[in-house]
């Protein structure tokens, strides 16, 4: 459906985006900037998006699934374990929407510092 970039002081991760109602609600509201949070192996950061939960939404995602907190309004981009992770998977707080992939390596959001500004922009 649509492709992102997501891009921070040091780095860009790109993703690629399945065609969901959540992911039409995102890519509305494209380009839009944030204040990037960590938690344990994740980055996540509000958006101006009110989505609901979709019928697939998951707890347990692979590492560089783009996921959408629908709780927390935010997006959220697991790379590894968060503090409620069974072992070494990528658990989220509650079920999120599934949104789409990073391209590559997604150990590349660990270089994302709390606090720091964060843009997401849409490339096609």
């Amino acid at each position: 459906m649509a492709t992102i970039r997501i891009v921070w002081k040091g780095g860009k991760v790109t993703a690629n985006l399945r065609d969901t109602a959540t992911v039409k609600q995102l890519v509305a509201t494209l380009p839009c900037e944030a204040s990037a949070n960590t938690w344990g192996e994740e980055v996540y950061f509000e958006l101006p998006v009110k989505a609901a939960l979709e019928a697939d939404a998951q707890q347990v995602v692979d590492p560089g699934t783009v996921c959408f907190w629908v709780e927390g309004a935010s997006l959220a981009l697991p790379f590894g374990p968060t503090p409620v992770s069974k072992g070494d998977e990528c658990r989220l707080v509650t079920r999120c929407n599934v949104l789409g992939k990073i391209e590559g390596d997604p150990q590349r959001l660990k270089k994302v510092k709390p606090g720091a500004p964060i843009r997401v922009e849409l490339i096609s």
